[in-house]
């Protein structure tokens, strides 16, 4: 891509609309949004690693916003939230490290695997609105390698740590459907601003789509936080499942457009 080309990429009003469907998944799920950004941001021909890049930037407010969200309404696990935080920061830089170096095609699908038994988990679990995770020792070294994990796999598939931590939490932490996505957003934060510095130095984002998409997700991100408080956590969970799924589609159309060239 020619030089200034992702800079001009996208006009206002589209990245603008893409930072509101985002920042609305943002707040209705506890996830980045990344899984509607990056494909976004591809089709109105921004490159990849800008792309990648730009979505990590836009995160970082919106997260924050989504966060102080779930926060006044007291869901929000502090001590789970910095715990995975620690994870994932760490979990990010061996994923990075071993990019090169791990077969791919098992990692993939062993991940595809992870997303169908969240996914059918999601349909079983149906947490309750005043369930809560039980911290102890143990539990608490759980969550430190759960973001571990979660890191390695999100430098490994180019996927978002929410898409992960949430169904987690509800699952294996006993976590309520609120309480797993304002975390989730928490643990983001200090992500986001490790990946967007590292990001930054290597030129790899645009400081003007991030500006548009992060600033209006922000505008959209208590809209979604509302909503995921009015419908039910069953619908929650089939809301988030159905979103999943849509992620698992995305990896597999990406993953057999790449053979195809190949």
């Amino acid at each position: 891509m020619p030089p200034g080309t992702a800079d001009s990429a996208g006009s206002p009003l589209a990245l603008i609309s893409l930072g509101l469907v985002a920042g609305y998944l943002s707040g209705l799920f506890g996830v980045g949004g990344g899984v509607v950004v990056v494909p976004a941001l591809l089709l109105l021909g921004v490159d990849q690693r800008i792309a990648v890049g730009s979505s990590v930037a836009a995160i970082l407010p919106t997260s924050i916003v989504g966060a102080t969200g779930y926060a006044l309404s007291g869901n929000v696990d502090w001590i789970a939230g910095l715990m995975l935080a620690l994870g994932i920061v760490g979990g990010a830089q061996l994923g990075s490290y071993l990019l090169a170096r791990l077969p791919r095609d098992l990692l993939f699908w062993l991940f595809m695997g992870f997303m169908v038994v969240v996914v059918v988990s999601l349909w079983i679990v149906i947490p309750e609105r005043d369930d809560a995770i039980s911290l102890t020792p143990l539990s608490s070294v759980a969550l430190a390698l759960t973001g571990v994990v979660t890191g390695i796999l999100s430098a490994l598939l180019g996927v978002g740590g929410g898409i992960i931590i949430v169904p987690i939490l509800i699952f294996f932490f006993g976590a309520s459907d609120l309480i797993a996505k304002g975390t989730s957003l928490l643990m983001m934060v200090p992500g986001s601003i490790s990946a967007t510095l590292g990001n930054a130095r290597r030129n790899n984002l645009s400081m003007r789509i991030a500006a548009y998409v992060g600033i209006s997700a922000c505008l959209a991100s208590p809209l979604g936080l509302l909503t995921a408080h009015a419908i039910s956590p069953f619908w929650s969970n089939a809301a988030f499942s159905a979103l999943m799924a849509l992620v698992a589609i995305q990896l597999l159309a990406k993953r057999l457009t790449r053979g195809s060239k190949a």
